[in-house]
């Protein structure tokens, strides 16, 4: 606590981003903080996600109001889905792709290169969780409105989609800023396979959203091999607005997704924090009860079909990765 009342504190979730924290000992982590000579001293006191945090100042936004919860951006979507039970998870699809999974109150070291981090921490018991970041998700659809120009928004791409030629085997590999989780590949760079001369707007479409429905995949085999194969998800964020995309996402995944009734789970996450440190509610439960499903996909592909198109998926990030080497 500064002087004059200001509080100088963060949230467990934010500081584990830091690569400053210990999430085992849930404290600074002296060896790191010698590795990289960060005096403790200049360091927030670390609380709960739902905790006093002080009060906004009057002269900023004209009233003293109290912040009662802290997260990290991805940590808050897991909360807004109310992913509080082990084996839960999310997937927030924005610019890049977030899947974080609750493993309890123990931490799982994967072996499968997916990262071990906090899901939350309430009452000191901190909830830990594995996550997988893919580097391009909505990007890649950026790419093609803002740089190719064969869209002129982001929305298009459904219906796109859906009127590509379906034999066109056509597959991006978006790896525009290398690949994320599993494989971990910063030199890999994108690729399109499979273009002809009947290639268009429909085909880039479709594969632009396929490569991150199958990167996806490749996310949730690794927690498979990690023994936490999920029995379904919850999606949110700008690109499940796109009923083909996650259509397409239980196709693949051979899985029921969920899209909630509010996207912007972040925010809501972060707002279910403070009603918690508020006592507006008394538990977990009692924000769990607050999350409905507005729509559930369930998979419609055959799996002759499914297994010949991540056959394809994995020969071409094979190639992308090979190029990457040389």
């Amino acid at each position: 606590r500064l002087t004059g009342g200001r509080v100088h504190a963060t949230d467990a979730t934010n500081a584990s981003r830091t690569s400053l924290f210990n999430i085992h000992t849930q404290d600074w982590d002296e060896e790191l903080l010698k590795l990289f000579n960060v005096p403790r001293s200049i360091l927030p006191e670390v609380r709960d996600s739902a905790a006093d945090f002080g009060t906004t100042d009057e002269a900023v936004l004209g009233a003293a109001i109290p912040i009662r919860g802290v997260a990290g951006d991805q940590q808050a979507a897991a909360i807004g889905q109310a992913c509080f039970a082990p084996g839960e998870l999310k997937s927030t699809y924005g610019t890049g792709c977030f899947v974080i999974v609750n493993t309890g109150w123990q931490p799982v070291a994967s072996q499968n290169r997916l990262l071990t981090t906090l899901a939350y921490r309430l009452d000191g018991k901190p909830t830990y969780a594995l996550e997988g970041s893919i580097f391009i998700a909505g990007a890649a659809v950026q790419w093609l409105r803002d740089e190719v120009g064969v869209l002129a928004t982001a929305a298009e791409t459904a219906e796109r989609a859906a009127r590509a030629r379906q034999d066109a085997n056509v597959v991006m590999v978006p790896a525009f800023t290398g690949m994320g989780a599993p494989y971990w590949s910063p030199d890999a760079r994108a690729a399109v396979f499979g273009m002809t001369r009947d290639t268009g707007p429909d085909e880039l479409s479709r594969a632009a959203l396929e490569g991150v429905v199958y990167q996806t995949h490749d996310l949730f085999a690794a927690l498979a091999a990690d023994g936490r194969a999920p029995t379904s998800l919850r999606v949110d964020g700008g690109m499940v607005a796109n009923d083909w995309f996650v259509q397409r996402l239980a196709d693949i995944l051979n899985l029921t997704v969920q899209r909630p009734a509010v996207l912007e789970t972040t925010a809501l996450g972060a707002a279910y924090l403070a009603g918690l440190g508020a006592g507006l509610y008394t538990s977990l439960e009692d924000i769990a009860g607050q999350w409905t499903a507005a729509s559930e996909f369930t998979p419609a592909m055959d799996n002759a079909d499914r297994t010949a198109r991540l056959k394809r998926w994995q020969a071409c990030v094979d190639a992308v990765l090979a190029v990457a080497d040389v």
